[in-house]
């Protein structure tokens, strides 16, 4: 069975489903909230505007990379040569090989790996590479990234990833499409709001409730809702307020309440979920701090 879209969030929307004042959290409502394009909610559900870099900025941190890349690959070929100058043809050939691919996917891995998407380009264009939901890469998306490139950027002169960049919305060349990478614009994440208060009513519930993992376009809706509850006109607020409520109510154990207000339920959940996240980092800190405490004892 179809559902109709959900309104837009704006102040001239008219809700697809206009329900009595005060109905509380867990009515069915229409639609699926949409995710918003161009945005990542981090672990304290704060939306962050961070935008795809652009084609500019992309081409110059490349060059400024494969200049550098190339004068560390000349260094470490007429070295390793004049080292292995009696050496057999195959030997030396051999030692090119190695070198070639230590410069080529062995340097950028292990720089990208370590800065977490930034090179020395990246870090000159103020651009870095995250994953598609806005997380730090890995080594194994900094690995697919730098094979890919020596083909792509190397072997075949760059061409391919110029016109994946230019047909793609995120200007992801082949090596973002394996990896599930992009490279956004660092310096001009958005400002945001922080969250209300946690409600109250709800602190007890909220601390004992069993909160899943929840959808990342359901979640950057309800902080944008928040965020701008003020400018919407009442019809919209209402109709959203209880469509976002009943889009994050499967993922939290037990239900709120009998007659929690839903936007009062969205404060609690989002709230509660930064709260956690916070004390997660919290731990694993002072978990390394005292493991570095450890090993400095030895």
């Amino acid at each position: 069975m179809s559902t109709p879209a959900p309104p837009p969030v704006d102040d001239q929307a008219a809700p697809a489903v206009a329900p009595p004042a005060g109905e509380p959290v867990g009515l069915p409502v229409a639609g699926i909230v949409g995710e918003p394009v161009g945005e990542i909610v981090t672990g304290e559900a704060v939306v962050l505007g961070l935008r795809a870099a652009s084609f500019a900025s992309r081409i110059l941190a490349a060059v400024l990379d494969a200049v550098l890349v190339g004068i560390v690959l000349l260094a470490a070929v007429v070295g390793s040569t004049s080292l292995l100058s009696d050496s057999s043809e195959a030997t030396t050939a051999a030692l090119g090989l190695s070198v070639t691919v230590l410069c080529l996917v062995g340097i950028p891995t292990a720089v990208e790996t370590a800065t977490r998407g930034r090179s020395v380009g990246k870090l000159v264009l103020g651009v870095r590479a995250v994953r598609d939901d806005g997380g730090p890469v890995r080594f194994r998306h900094c690995l697919v990234r730098a094979v890919t490139g020596f083909f792509e950027l190397w072997a075949l002169a760059g061409s391919p990833a110029i016109i994946c960049s230019l047909v793609n919305a995120r200007g992801k060349r082949l090596g973002d499409l394996l990896a599930g990478t992009y490279v956004v614009r660092e310096r001009t994440a958005a400002r945001h709001r922080p969250l209300p208060p946690m409600p109250p009513e709800l602190a007890g519930w909220a601390r004992s409730a069993d909160i899943g993992r929840l959808p990342l376009a359901t979640t950057t809706a309800a902080r944008q809702f928040l965020a701008r509850t003020g400018t919407l006109n009442p019809a919209s607020r209402e109709a959203l307020r209880v469509q976002l409520a009943d889009a994050l109510l499967p993922h939290v154990s037990p239900a709120p309440p009998p007659g929690t207000d839903p936007e009062r339920f969205l404060v609690a959940v989002l709230v509660e979920r930064r709260d956690r996240e916070h004390a997660r980092m919290e731990r694993r800190e002072n978990r390394t701090r005292e493991l570095e405490r450890t090993i400095g004892r030895l």
